[in-house]
């Protein structure tokens, strides 16, 4: 594995994470809006939200330390008409930016739900336009027999696919235990804790109307009010009525990424034959993947299968909200596997450009 390809690894992926995060939030938002009131689907699906933004800040910061000097980054959009990397940075930054606005407006309810769900959509095209892009800058090396190959999108668009529907799922299981913590310290037992606590409680009461003269001096005292009045409500006990919720979306979840895991395990033996009958350039790049790595990589994509097919799917709907922590952890360890495999594939990816000729 080349260091230096880790910054185009860690943009790629973050990425397609990132896009696959938005459109599995999205169809997650419109199941949850037909199986559950408005108020309980809401509380459900909003919290994931926020998973989206920092892998793809990250990623497209990464990105840039690739080009040595930032500013060869402006010459590159110039070609925007002739060129797939350019409108891979495009597509990058303009998926960056209306997701970023799409979540401000959601967290403060800035608009109209109509408004809010136009902006979802065409954050969500561009996001596919994103990884188009990202795997046409290869498919389009016709001299690249391993890039120039069906195999290249496949696997853009399984990892995107594969770990957004798990970055959704783990911030559903998170935002559930900690909303599970949040109940616990309400309900725990009075004591010597107890006058504490309730000057804490009195402090409360207190302290939001105290924001009132900084709204005076500026907009910034207001703003910080409506943000812990967000998290507050964000973090309120879960209802049996949202975990029902929650369990249902869960089971759709997990079968989506055990399936997509599934896809592109049967996708390496294809995409290696098609390797092995290819010219000099090609069967060179076939002894890449030859080495442990990728059984290291099909045997994580296994273990996710495995993981997110007979457990969390069948666990699903049958853990009570007090024995979430189960699920909770089932949840993050297939994020773990399935992002450690896709890291893997992607060094593999970057290692197999064996040009023709050379």
């Amino acid at each position: 594995m080349n260091v230096h390809d880790l910054p185009l690894v860690i943009f790629t992926v973050f990425s397609q994470m990132s896009v696959g995060t938005f459109i599995t939030l999205g169809v997650v938002q419109f199941v949850a809006a037909r199986r559950a009131d408005a108020a309980t689907a809401e509380r459900v699906v909003a919290p994931s939200l926020y998973a989206i933004g920092p892998t793809l800040v990250v990623g497209l910061a990464v990105s840039m330390l690739h080009m040595n000097d930032i500013t060869h980054t402006f010459n590159v959009i110039l070609h925007w008409d002739s060129s797939w990397l350019s409108r891979e940075i495009l597509f990058g930054v303009a998926f960056a930016g209306f997701g970023f606005l799409f979540a401000v407006m959601e967290w403060f309810r800035w608009g109209s739900a109509a408004l809010r769900q136009v902006l979802a959509v065409v954050t969500a095209l561009i996001g596919i336009g994103l990884v188009i892009a990202e795997s046409s800058v290869y498919y389009a090396l016709v001299a690249v027999p391993a890039w120039h190959s069906w195999a290249v999108p496949f696997q853009f668009f399984g990892t995107t696919i594969l770990l957004g529907v798990l970055a959704v799922g783990s911030a559903l299981m998170i935002t559930t235990l900690v909303r599970a913590r949040t109940a616990a310290k309400a309900v725990e037992p009075a004591g010597d804790d107890a006058p504490e606590a309730a000057t804490d409680a009195a402090g409360d009461e207190t302290t939001e109307p105290v924001a009132g003269p900084a709204d005076s001096t500026g907009s910034q005292g207001a703003l910080m009010v409506q943000v812990r009045g967000r998290v507050k409500e964000i973090n309120a006990p879960t209802s049996e009525a949202e975990w029902e919720l929650t369990a249902l979306l869960l089971k759709g979840i997990a079968f989506v990424g055990a399936a997509t895991a599934v896809l592109l395990l049967v996708m390496y033996p294809l995409y290696l034959a098609e390797l092995g009958g290819g010219n000099a350039a090609a069967q060179a790049s076939l002894a890449v993947f030859s080495g442990a790595e990728l059984v290291v990589r099909l045997v994580l994509l296994a273990a996710t299968a495995i993981i997110l097919g007979f457990f969390v799917y069948r666990m699903a709907g049958r853990v009570a909200l007090a024995e979430a922590k189960v699920l909770v952890i089932a949840v993050l360890a297939s994020l773990v596997l399935a992002f450690t495999s896709e890291i893997i594939g992607r060094f593999l990816h970057y290692a197999a450009m064996i040009r023709v000729g050379i």
